[in-house]
């Protein structure tokens, strides 16, 4: 049984919303298994009062060196491109008019997981849009988990952000998603099961 949040959500806090694209969910060219499940669960975390929402994107050109097709030992197939539907966020995700965009993977000779490897569209680095808004805590959802949702949350502790890992609202690829959540705790970030409730 999880523990009530204290303190629940508030100015000093921020959801980042990890990689929900279409390439990622179900008939997506990178689909994670039932990651479409966890978008209600986003939304009703998106509904509290955060101080900021981010989502991340990946936002590769078509030549990017993570593309098999482009480069032999690449370790994927091709996603993700910029400005194409596949790239896009879940169209039923329900987020503010406030939400800051975060993309990353955008030169095609570096492939980046981590949301704070990436930038808004101005230019603006992630921690340094989170640090400008006052935030000292940050709620990371998404997926994948074990790729960009842990490179975040790992970041975010780096970071000096008191780090909570939404597990009911991140999906990873592997079955058992045991080895990365135990990592994760031994990095001092706290596992949340909860769901927020109206």
């Amino acid at each position: 049984m999880t523990p009530p949040l204290s303190p629940p959500p508030g100015p000093q806090d921020a959801l980042l919303i990890v990689d929900v694209q279409n390439d990622f969910l179900p008939g997506g060219s990178l689909a994670v298994a039932g990651a479409e499940a966890v978008i209600p669960v986003i939304n009703a975390w998106a509904a509290l009062p955060f101080g900021c929402v981010a989502t991340s994107q990946d936002w590769h050109p078509p030549e990017h060196s993570s593309f098999a097709a482009n480069t032999p030992a690449g370790p994927w197939p091709a996603h993700c491109v910029a400005d194409t539907d596949g790239a896009a966020l879940a169209a039923d995700l329900r987020l503010p008019a406030s939400t800051q965009a975060v993309f990353k993977g955008v030169d095609a000779e570096t492939d980046h997981y981590s949301a704070f490897e990436g930038t808004t569209a101005n230019g603006t680095p992630l921690a340094d849009l989170l640090q400008a808004a006052g935030i000292t805590r940050v709620f990371v959802c998404g997926v994948a988990l074990e790729y960009c949702v842990r490179a975040t949350a790992l970041d975010a502790r780096r970071h000096g952000f008191d780090t909570i890992l939404l597990t009911e609202a991140s999906k990873g690829l592997e079955a058992d998603p045991t080895a990365v959540l135990n990592e994760l705790t031994q990095h001092a970030i706290t596992l949340l099961a909860h769901r927020p409730t109206a």
